[in-house]
């Protein structure tokens, strides 16, 4: 009998393995279809630093998942070459479409052969026209949240969209139990930490995470509370060139005292749904956020958050009827944007509005956080669920080679279009 060859999928994204959200739910797409024994995998993982740029295979894959680490995302030679040698069937690209645009500018050489699925990422609105020529220039967009939905429904309605939203593995991340809970806060943050206030904050420290104003805000409102009474635990890196220099900020308003603290080192996901368990809640004050994987996998530990009303962060903290945590109204919503992206709105929020939501969290009782975020937990695996995810995907991946082909048998792709010269 021979084996029914496997469906292959070239993806340009972030490095599978690299701990970014793009990276975390490009494996997790990657993942759920291995898993079927249908689809093998090569991919151009990009925006990580490589030391060595040999491919790269797994243990557990083999020869269904090569990986070759590239400089930012790929280059249009690169693209083509892996086209002539490996002949994949479909392209799957994912993260802000501000880095693709050389990829679409190709998509004539792509298309012609094979279709091209888009895993998008878009923050907020006012309707970005001009990225219509993008979503036009592809077969398949699926969206990661309803504010990108919404976007890519309103530019450019006639492309096939799909909004599947992210996801997160509740065996991993879920909630202890108030006896593990405490034991495991003790021994992390010392045996009088279960009298303390905590926060947690997981995000790279760029420039639209508001990593300096979070720590000279919360220090602020530390000296209110009482700086022996409250911590604030940030999990990133404080030099990343990218953001600001979160350790000299932290001695500039005279936080040195353990009221901020930063956590650096790279921790496996069990550990980070630990840090998750021992915070009281989870803060993310993005003044743009496409989606904000850190506060859902807050939530699905069972750990409430504190989150800007901006992009997918809305979705996460409230189902409309009943809220997860407590969502600061952007106080300035600034059209902002560079030639690239002529507009976009910039949500901020202030600082009195965020000291009231700490205000608020830290009012109720252990019991009534504990409250909000079980109920957050129900609310993800109603509305992200992980094997709904998972077989989504499978089954949207499944149609479009079913639908669209490739090479030989490449379906429903004109070249051309008629347009009526006046």
């Amino acid at each position: 009998m021979t084996e029914e060859k496997k469906i292959k999928v070239f993806v340009i994204s972030d490095h599978p393995f690299a701990p970014s959200g793009v990276g975390t739910q490009t494996r997790y797409v990657i993942e759920s279809l291995l898993k079927t024994g249908r689809y093998q995998f090569v991919c151009f993982g990009g925006a990580v630093e490589h030391r060595d740029y040999t491919p790269q295979k797994t243990e557990q894959w083999g020869d269904d998942l090569v990986v070759f680490p590239v400089k930012g995302y790929g280059t249009q030679e690169m693209v083509r070459s892996l086209l002539i040698q490996q002949k994949p069937d479909m392209l799957w690209f994912m993260t802000d479409p501000r880095f693709y645009q050389w990829l679409w500018d190709m998509e004539n050489e792509i298309r012609v052969h094979i279709p091209m699925v888009y895993y998008h990422v878009w923050d907020n609105f006012p309707l970005p026209k001009f990225n219509k020529p993008f979503y036009d220039s592809t077969d398949v967009v699926a969206t990661i949240s309803k504010v990108t939905d919404d976007i890519v429904r309103g530019v450019a309605p006639d492309v096939e969209c799909h909004y599947v939203p992210h996801a997160v593995d509740l065996n991993i991340f879920k909630p202890l139990t108030e006896e593990q809970r405490t034991n495991m806060r003790k021994q992390q943050m010392g045996p009088d930490s279960e009298d303390k206030f905590i926060c947690f904050w997981n995000n790279r420290n760029a420039r639209r995470k508001m990593s300096g104003s979070l720590i000279w805000w919360f220090s602020e409102w530390a000296e209110k509370i009482g700086p022996d009474k409250v911590k604030l635990i940030m999990h990133t890196d404080p030099k990343d060139p990218n953001g600001q220099d979160l350790e000299a900020i932290i001695e500039e308003v005279k936080a040195t005292d353990g009221r901020i603290l930063i956590s650096r080192n790279k921790v496996d996901p069990g550990q980070l749904a630990a840090m998750y368990n021992i915070a009281d809640c989870t803060i993310n004050i993005s003044d743009a956020e496409g989606f904000g994987l850190a506060t859902l996998e807050s939530l699905s530990c069972g750990t409430p958050i504190i989150v800007n009303m901006t992009g997918g962060l809305q979705e996460q903290v409230t189902d409309g009827e009943e809220w997860f945590g407590i969502g600061i109204e952007p106080a300035s919503k600034a059209v902002i944007g560079s030639q690239q992206v002529p507009y976009i709105y910039e949500d901020r929020v202030s600082k009195k509005d965020f000291h009231d939501a700490l205000d608020r969290m830290y009012a109720l009782s252990k019991e009534e956080r504990r409250e909000l975020g079980l109920k957050g937990r129900g609310h993800i695996d109603k509305n992200y669920n992980f094997e709904e995810f998972c077989n989504k995907w499978v089954e949207l991946m499944d149609s479009i080679h079913e639908r669209y082909g490739s090479w030989e048998d490449r379906k429903d792709y004109k070249p051309w279009q008629l347009v009526e010269v006046l």
